[in-house]
């Protein structure tokens, strides 16, 4: 996405009356420091996916599906909650991959994720600069995972991260990866049950608008 849009963005956001989160992102690219933890699963070693407490169907995302919950100018939502939501309709808005769906037995979407295969390597490497390592011939790569606040907590994302990985085989992937904040508690726990181990860490600084990244492997990944 182009600068110019990104300022759209922000404005909009300052125009909802998110001033404090607007300030925060643009502090984050002067100077800031995060760490994310790679996982990956490995589709050759079977996996039942572990139940949700919600009976949900994996699917990918029908261009008439209704996303309410996208709406980052619902009134009363808090900073953190709109500024994600724009994140997600940018990625949308990108085409990036497929994105998959879990819907609830009413029929409206209570998770949502991207499956990007290695024949995006290059879009993924426009899209995120330097945030991912090139992907191999046998991996695919899995990003934007999001439930909506009133689906949280009931093992939704385990259970359709789980199935949503196995699609990567039929783009001829054996390696699922994908990177979670090492601060992002229940997301680590949801991959564990999914299927996905560490194996390498990323380090992300930001320093007066450039971002530097470096990607350690584990000692104690699987191969």
């Amino acid at each position: 996405m182009g600068i110019g849009n990104r300022i759209h963005e922000l404005a909009r956001l300052l125009r909802a009356g998110h001033g404090h989160r607007v300030a925060r992102a643009i502090a984050t690219r002067l100077s800031s420091r995060d760490i994310a933890f790679g996982l990956r699963r490995d589709l050759t070693v079977p996996l039942s996916p572990p139940a949700p407490r919600l009976q949900v169907h994996v699917r990918p995302l029908d261009p008439h599906d209704p996303l309410p919950f996208l709406d980052a100018d619902a009134p009363g939502i808090e900073g953190v909650v709109a500024f994600d939501r724009v994140r997600q309709r940018r990625l949308l808005d990108d085409g990036i991959g497929t994105c998959w769906v879990a819907t609830a037995p009413a029929g409206e979407v209570c998770f949502m994720q991207w499956l990007i295969a290695s024949s995006s390597n290059d879009r993924i490497q426009e899209r995120w600069p330097k945030l991912f390592p090139v992907l191999g011939p046998d991996e695919a790569l899995l990003e934007g995972a999001y439930t909506p606040e009133q689906y949280r907590g009931q093992g939704i994302m385990a259970y359709a991260v789980a199935v949503i990985a196995e699609h990567a085989a039929d783009l001829g992937a054996r390696w699922v990866v994908t990177f979670v904040g090492t601060d992002n508690i229940p997301s680590l726990k949801g991959c564990r049950r999914a299927g996905f181990t560490p194996y390498v860490e990323r380090q992300e600084k930001w320093l007066l608008g450039r971002r530097t990244t470096r990607f350690t492997p584990l000692d104690d990944a699987g191969s």
